[in-house]
């Protein structure tokens, strides 16, 4: 990732259409975006690519509305990510194969969010894995992006808020908001199914 200087320096230069600054964004960043991807699309590689290139050509066309007092050029790019990802997901049909699947998955993911389950382990089953990511590429950008770095990647709470701007209490707030978020809607792709499948209430 790049320093505070050098990510100002590249928003600068992309604005400009400096072929150097858009060199310099794909090197600091296209690693950890192809991750992020893979998080939210599973898939063959090639459809990974291909978001990741939609990710990296809309933050050229879109530096002007890079603002860094709402957040890092990381969450910028991130939300950037994320947006592409759904939009390939709709495409691809797989919305309702999510729906189909959260009926089925009700036990295991309230065994997640009660912590009696660890988000890696669920995502070993591969039609779980494709039900948390169906709902991680539904909810708002920065609750998906710091639950695939708390739960997915095993980022810590510094390395969060240097990633995301922010305090570490702001975003132990946050995660907490996100996890809430995930149960949700979670449970409102599940409502179709049998009641004795359905989650109950519990807290975040």
């Amino acid at each position: 990732m790049l320093d505070e200087p050098d990510q100002l320096a590249v928003i600068r230069g992309l604005r400009d259409g400096s072929r150097d600054a858009w060199t310099a964004l794909y090197d600091g960043y296209s690693a950890d975006i192809w991750r992020y991807v893979g998080r939210l699309i599973g898939g063959q590689s090639s459809e990974i690519a291909d978001v990741v290139q939609e990710t990296f050509l809309a933050a050229a066309r879109g530096a002007r509305q890079f603002d860094s007092t709402r957040g890092t050029l990381w969450s910028w790019l991130a939300g950037i990510a994320h947006h592409q990802a759904a939009a390939h997901r709709r495409r691809s049909g797989k919305i309702e194969r999510v729906r189909e699947l959260a009926e089925a998955g009700a036990i295991e993911l309230r065994q997640w969010w009660e912590g009696t389950a660890s988000a890696e382990a669920l995502c070993e089953q591969r039609e779980l894995a494709e039900l948390v990511r169906g709902i991680l590429s539904e909810l708002p950008t920065d609750y998906a992006a710091l639950l695939t770095a708390k739960y997915l990647d095993d980022q810590s709470l510094d390395e969060m808020a240097h990633r995301y701007g922010g305090s570490i209490e702001a975003i132990k707030s946050k995660l907490a908001r996100a996890r809430r978020e995930f149960r949700e809607k979670f449970e409102s792709l599940a409502a179709r199914s049998d009641p004795i499948h359905r989650v109950g209430n519990t807290t975040a």
